[in-house]
């Protein structure tokens, strides 16, 4: 589950989350809008109505094959009824819905519905309310997109840079003369594995043996992190083969530096908002 995100409607701020690659927006803060004082009401209120329910039942259907369909129906044939109330805890309970979340926290928890149902519960509140809602949701999700688009330039750019350094070691200093292109290949191979193995404790072989089922190889699903390291690694491989040190001396000293220098990136705010 990624960290609480905020975006502010009308001067509210609204806090959305993600769960399993969903957006989950505040119910609580969107009912804010109507009385802040009984923002709990206000959403029983709104899940009471029997437009309300059968919404929320077709959603689950859609979404959700463990909704408990018999006792939706007992619930449908009860809204709109004089006295019928129906809370969020109550649905979630005895439905086993998953479009509405109840959230523990003292600052971020309350009550917290997939974006569909959100944004259903705000044209509820004002249609006003709900298209600058959107409004907002869309410019979060294009800035999230436009990090993302960042993070991939910024791989390829790592990659493309430190490949060089790495390469021209290894052909100006292991690579003798006068041997065939698939013998150089092998070399070229041998020693992209000392860091394979250094950063990522494996082989690009081993990789692929374990992940029969993927694309690509063990570089092209790290993240930025570790690209940024591997980066490193390949200019200070480098080096190390310059000074004529040993293979099996070289992973040792990468490996020990690669475990220090993930530490060190994993506190890095600006990576992570690359990665995120």
């Amino acid at each position: 589950m990624n960290p609480d995100q905020k975006i502010r409607v009308k001067g509210l701020e609204i806090i959305i989350f993600q769960k399993n690659d969903d957006d989950y927006i505040s119910l609580t803060d969107i009912a804010k809008s109507k009385n802040p004082e009984n923002t709990g009401l206000i959403i029983s209120h709104w899940l009471s109505t029997r437009y309300t329910v059968e919404f929320l039942g077709i959603w689950e259907q859609i979404h959700n094959q463990n909704f408990n369909v018999t006792e939706f129906s007992n619930i449908r044939n009860q809204s709109g009824s004089n006295g019928f109330v129906l809370s969020g805890k109550q649905w979630i309970e005895k439905t086993d819905a998953i479009g509405i979340i109840s959230k523990a926290g003292r600052y971020s928890g309350g009550t917290f519905a997939h974006k569909d149902i959100a944004f259903e519960f705000a044209s509820w509140i004002s249609a006003e309310f709900k298209l600058y809602l959107i409004k907002e949701f869309q410019r979060l999700k294009e800035e999230e997109n436009e990090m993302k688009s960042l993070g991939w330039n910024t791989k390829r750019l790592l990659t493309k840079v430190n490949y060089k350094i790495h390469t021209d070691a290894i052909k100006e200093n292991l690579i003798p003369k006068n041997i065939s292109k698939k013998q150089m290949d092998f070399i070229y191979a041998d020693e992209a594995d000392v860091l394979n193995v250094a950063l990522f404790g494996m082989t690009a072989k081993e990789w692929r043996d374990n992940n029969t089922d993927k694309k690509g190889n063990v570089r092209d699903y790290a993240n930025v992190s570790q690209l940024v390291c591997l980066a490193s690694l390949e200019s200070i491989n480098a080096e190390f083969i310059r000074e004529g040190l040993s293979q099996s001396e070289r992973l040792g000293k990468l490996n020990q530096i690669a475990i220090i220098q993930m530490k060190s990136i994993a506190g890095s705010a600006s990576l992570k908002k690359l990665e995120n």
